[in-house]
């Protein structure tokens, strides 16, 4: 059976044509033709809403609309999430629709006396990220702390590891060679179904 991918494109702009976008398209076209079976969700076309209390997120089961999104991402074996740093981290729609997504009985599950137990073990993921600032600056100097709080309390948290990084700096004065060639990396990465 072929390698089942999820890429989770997270830029929150429903308008589209952002290089996010085009690192999605980019990693399906190379997982595709290397015979992987992708399914690319836009978390911008999605009706995500907040979670508001402790009741919410504990008793009431995913939000419908996000159903085949929460199953697409259970029955993958690789998680490729992509998304523009906002604030140093994830824009609120990606983190809404973990919120949502990764719920007990999805995510996790509780266990009397014991840590929960962790749904989602046995996926690996790739976090790609684009920002305005020099990928190494956001790396060394401020740690990438939003991506590893992300990596440690979300996606540990219900079971993803390992977890691969891209990181792509200065994105908007990025010229048409550079773009092309990071377009290129993502389509080796969706080849190599890492």
């Amino acid at each position: 059976m072929s390698q089942r991918i999820v890429i989770l494109d997270g830029h929150p702009d429903p308008a589209g044509g952002h290089f996010c976008n085009a690192l999605a398209d980019a990693y399906a076209e190379g997982a595709r033709e290397a015979g992987r079976s992708v399914e690319t969700i836009r978390l911008a076309s999605l009706d995500i809403p907040l979670l508001r209390s402790k009741d919410d997120f504990e008793q009431r089961g995913v939000p419908e609309g996000l159903v085949a999104a929460a199953a697409a991402i259970r029955d993958s074996d690789h998680i490729v999430m992509i998304f523009p740093l906002w604030l140093g981290t994830m824009p609120a729609l990606v983190k809404a629709f973990f919120e949502q997504v990764f719920r007990p009985g999805t995510g996790f599950a509780y266990q009397e006396g014991r840590f929960p137990k962790k749904l989602l073990a046995g996926h690996s993921a790739r976090l790609v990220v684009t920002m305005g600032m020099p990928a190494p600056l956001y790396r060394w100097f401020f740690g990438a702390h939003g991506v590893k709080g992300m990596e440690r309390n979300i996606l540990d948290f219900v079971g993803i590891r390992p977890v691969h990084e891209s990181f792509y700096g200065n994105v908007e004065g990025a010229s048409a060679e550079k773009r092309a060639a990071w377009l290129a990396e993502m389509r080796a990465h969706g080849a190599n179904g890492d």
